[in-house]
């Protein structure tokens, strides 16, 4: 699925032109990236969580040349599927 389908079920399911039903997905996509950038989790219930992690330093290697290169700390986002979610086979 994609961000297309997504609109087309939002036409679909509230009987809005195309324009208007992308307009409301975008607004809700900004949302969740405006709360995930200031670091808040995101809680979508029979959905999942966002949440976004500390991630720490390290150490990688260059596959091409062996060189270690230094990683350094930051954040990066996880999601934990919901009950409802879980139970797809």
């Amino acid at each position: 699925m994609i961000k297309a389908d997504l609109v087309r079920k939002v036409m679909e399911a509230v009987d809005l032109p195309q324009a208007k039903a992308g307009d409301a997905v975008n607004t809700i996509f900004d949302a969740m990236r405006d709360a995930l950038s200031h670091g808040e989790r995101i809680e979508l219930r029979g959905f999942g969580v966002f949440i976004v992690k500390n991630r720490k330093r390290g150490i990688g290697r260059n596959p091409k040349t062996g060189v270690e290169v230094a990683i350094p700390p930051g954040k990066t986002i996880r999601f934990k599927p919901g009950k409802a979610l879980r139970v797809i086979d």
